[in-house]
């Protein structure tokens, strides 16, 4: 579905359905900060009750690891995105 990390390809190769008419906008961003601080929240509070990670470490391991969930799950959900929009026909997918 994506021609790089997160450019929809024109179109299918396969049944030719076009892929550049989506408004996926900033959706999928917003979509990825609720899922993201609904994952980052409850573990920083279990790992910080059940060890004791001095602050130096704790400011290098949470950014780090919210980064590289926000890099893993952003095609992922904006391909869902645009996958919706295309089931129900929206914006441009007639």
């Amino acid at each position: 579905m994506f021609a790089r990390f997160l450019k929809p390809a024109l179109a299918c190769e396969r049944c030719g359905q076009r892929w550049d008419m989506h408004q996926a906008d900033d959706f999928p961003a917003y979509i990825v900060i609720l899922l993201l601080g609904h994952i980052m929240v409850p573990l920083m509070i279990e790992v910080n009750s059940a060890l004791a990670i001095p602050l130096g470490w704790q400011a290098l391991i949470w950014p780090t690891l919210a980064l590289i969930l926000a890099v893993a799950m952003i095609q992922p959900v904006k391909g869902a995105v645009i996958a919706f929009q295309w089931t129900r026909r929206m914006h441009g997918f007639r």
